[in-house]
């Protein structure tokens, strides 16, 4: 019996494409970070199958989001990238998880599509994809051509593809958070102690080279065992978050906020001198005051206490003598009072 020459070559069309999907997947299963991850994922689809348009949709409550905001130097991610609520993608997508096609009514899929973007979409595929079974987005193209993406064809490829990516993006993520957590306290999401120390000793080296000023400010909260006592542990934390992210919104972006331990906080001010220090914290406790943390059917304020030291000051000679002078005085504030 002879094969129609047709068959064939559909056969053979059908093995390049399932290679190039297999390239794709290989080309993605070692990357570690997300900015590299979606960069390679949406390049090679758009160059291996021609096609005009590729991107992502989040969903904004996914536990990816705030990653993906974070990656600020990509020009084809700003472009590429739609984040929509829960709600409008389910009411898209109906949560399926296989691929949708479609060619018609297109414009109810506006939502999905990147603001900046300007796509004449004839065609749409939108592959679903997941982290630890919960629907976190979705990978998408687009074509002028209403037949690219026509209802009806065999999606198995494209299905498989949205699930070595869901696989890898969990491998990502969890990299990620642990990247995250060897540099930030997981409680205020601050730098930790041991980061702080070496940026301060990169700051204290630099400002002697150069004979720029350079201000440490310590920080701790007045009675927090009673807000911990009075209020509860979970309000407590709720304290020190409150107060990570004052010092945060209030400083510029030359300045170094991390959690020193318990409830401290280090604030590392280049280029700046002690009275201007000074006008920070001042500003930090003002906003703190105007700003009570509600609590069990009341409210409480947080009050800090702070010492400051310079890099000019005498005997200054190392960034750990900087750090000590800073707590010394922070100290004797807490006694004064």
């Amino acid at each position: 019996m002879t094969i129609p020459t047709s068959i064939i070559e559909r056969l053979k069309q059908n093995e390049i494409i399932a290679k190039k999907f297999h390239e794709i997947e290989i080309s993605i299963l070692s990357i570690l970070n997300f900015h590299d991850f979606i960069e390679k994922l949406l390049f090679e689809i758009g160059s291996k199958f021609s096609v005009p348009y590729t991107w992502l949709s989040i969903i904004e409550e996914s536990n990816i989001t705030e990653h993906i905001h974070n990656i600020n130097n990509s020009e084809l991610l700003k472009l590429s990238t739609a984040f929509v609520s829960r709600k409008q993608f389910s009411d898209i997508t109906q949560n399926r998880l296989k691929p949708l096609l479609s060619n018609q009514n297109l414009n109810r899929f506006d939502t999905l599509i990147p603001e900046a973007a300007e796509y004449e979409i004839g065609s749409i595929a939108i592959a679903p994809i997941t982290m630890d079974g919960t629907i976190v987005g979705s990978i998408n193209q687009a074509d002028k051509n209403i037949n690219r993406f026509e209802p009806g064809i065999d999606t198995s490829l494209l299905e498989q593809l949205a699930l070595k990516a869901s696989l890898c993006l969990s491998n990502v993520t969890a990299h990620e958070q642990l990247k995250f957590l060897a540099f930030h306290d997981p409680l205020t999401k601050l730098l930790n102690r041991r980061v702080m120390e070496r940026i301060l000793e990169r700051e204290f080296l630099r400002s002697k080279r150069y004979h720029i000023d350079l201000v440490l400010l310590f920080i701790d909260l007045d009675d927090f065992k009673s807000i911990n006592d009075n209020f509860g542990h979970d309000n407590g934390d709720k304290a020190l978050c409150h107060t990570a992210n004052c010092l945060n919104s209030l400083k510029r972006d030359s300045d170094i906020v991390a959690r020193f331990a318990g409830d401290e906080f280090v604030v590392i001010l280049p280029s700046t001198n002690i009275n201007q220090a000074e006008t920070y914290i001042s500003r930090v406790k003002q906003t703190l005051a105007q700003n009570p943390i509600p609590a069990n059917n009341t409210k409480f304020y947080i009050k800090l206490s702070h010492g400051l030291s310079s890099v000019f000051e005498k005997r200054m000679d190392s960034s750990a003598m900087l750090l000590r002078e800073a707590d010394k005085r922070l100290y004797k504030a807490k006694k004064n009072k």
